[in-house]
């Protein structure tokens, strides 16, 4: 089992910041991908950014430029750096990390989800 720990969330102006981090805790043989997704009111989740464990990001377009996720392979955990927030961002952020469990079990496992709201 592995148990994601979220925090950073919380209410911000638009044109503000705000970073998120999410630790992944438990009996972990190896962690792969890592990534925030997000789901807003009345809409589907959707990828923010991913990460591999070398370090390749992936940025959804609507956020490219404005965050950067970044991880510490060292303390299971990955951070997201949201700037210039808008509006639109208002949503639940997810956590997701792929991970591989001491007997060669993959497990997909997502965080609680931590409220993010932008207002204009």
């Amino acid at each position: 089992q592995v148990q994601l720990v979220e925090s950073g969330g919380g209410l911000v102006q638009a044109g503000g910041s705000l970073r998120l981090s999410c630790a992944a805790r438990g009996i972990i043989f190896s962690i792969g991908a890592m990534g925030w997704y997000r789901q807003a009111p009345g809409k589907q989740r959707e990828l923010v950014a991913t990460i591999t464990r070398g370090g390749v990001t992936n940025y959804a377009d609507s956020v490219k430029g404005r965050f950067t996720i970044s991880r510490d392979n060292a303390k299971n955990t990955v951070f997201i750096q949201m700037n210039s927030l808008k509006p639109e961002d208002t949503a639940i952020y997810y956590c997701n990390v792929k991970s591989v469990t001491i007997t060669t079990i993959p497990l997909d496992s997502w965080g609680q989800g931590t409220q993010v709201t932008v207002s204009s």
